[in-house]
């Protein structure tokens, strides 16, 4: 019955947080030495074994039996975070469960703010920036919609700043001038605004320098 599985989400619960507590981020008793994978005595790493996460994660899953949305997306979270000492990529699917589920109820900021931990996880952990910057857009996209304009546009800038970076200075350059232009709006950001246009004018300087290229290869 329900209660029998409400008494194994207590118990996963538990079970996770002792983890947490021993450091037992991979399944590697903690004995003085940093979390890790486990070695063999060779010194290989063995298979990791994400202890609180993969316990977080069963809690998760019983939530969703018992329909109980906001505590499996909790857990989900708890467990995206466990993984991410051990498991980066199942880091990711664990709050993408997450997100499935607040976005599912309509709490689009908080969906926003796990995508930005999935960002950071992918330009820190996996350095894959392309989708870093797929997960910022996410984020300043469901920002809008609450009309969070300001947390918004600071994921904006970060897809303005790693698109310069990869050299799609058109992409960069219209991001810096709808950020400048919606700073003027504002008494607090209008001084910001010059840094976004002189920005803009940059990859636009560097647009033109492309397009120069590309237009002298072609006369070649």
């Amino acid at each position: 019955g329900s209660s029998r599985i409400e008494e194994a989400c207590d118990i996963y619960a538990r079970a996770a947080n002792m983890f947490k507590m021993a450091k037992n981020w991979s399944g590697e008793h903690a004995r003085g030495r940093a979390p890790g994978r486990l070695r063999s005595r060779d010194n290989a790493p063995l298979p990791g074994f994400p202890a609180a996460g993969n316990a977080f994660c069963q809690a998760a899953q019983l939530h969703l039996q018992l329909q109980s949305k906001h505590d499996a997306a909790t857990n989900f979270v708890d467990a995206g975070n466990a993984f991410k000492k051990a498991d980066p990529q199942e880091a990711i699917n664990c709050l993408i469960r997450a997100i499935e589920i607040y976005t599912d109820m309509g709490r689009f900021t908080i969906a926003a703010k796990h995508h930005i931990s999935i960002a950071e996880i992918y330009e820190t952990e996996l350095v894959d920036i392309e989708k870093a910057i797929a997960h910022y857009e996410q984020a300043a996209d469901y920002y809008r919609g609450e009309e969070s304009n300001s947390s918004a546009n600071k994921c904006l800038l970060k897809v303005a700043t790693y698109a310069a970076q990869l050299e799609q200075y058109q992409k960069a350059l219209e991001i810096y001038e709808q950020v400048g232009t919606s700073a003027m709006d504002s008494p607090l950001l209008k001084y910001s605004a010059k840094e976004y246009f002189f920005k803009a004018a940059l990859c636009h300087f560097c647009v033109d320098m492309l397009n120069a290229k590309v237009g002298s290869a072609r006369r070649e």
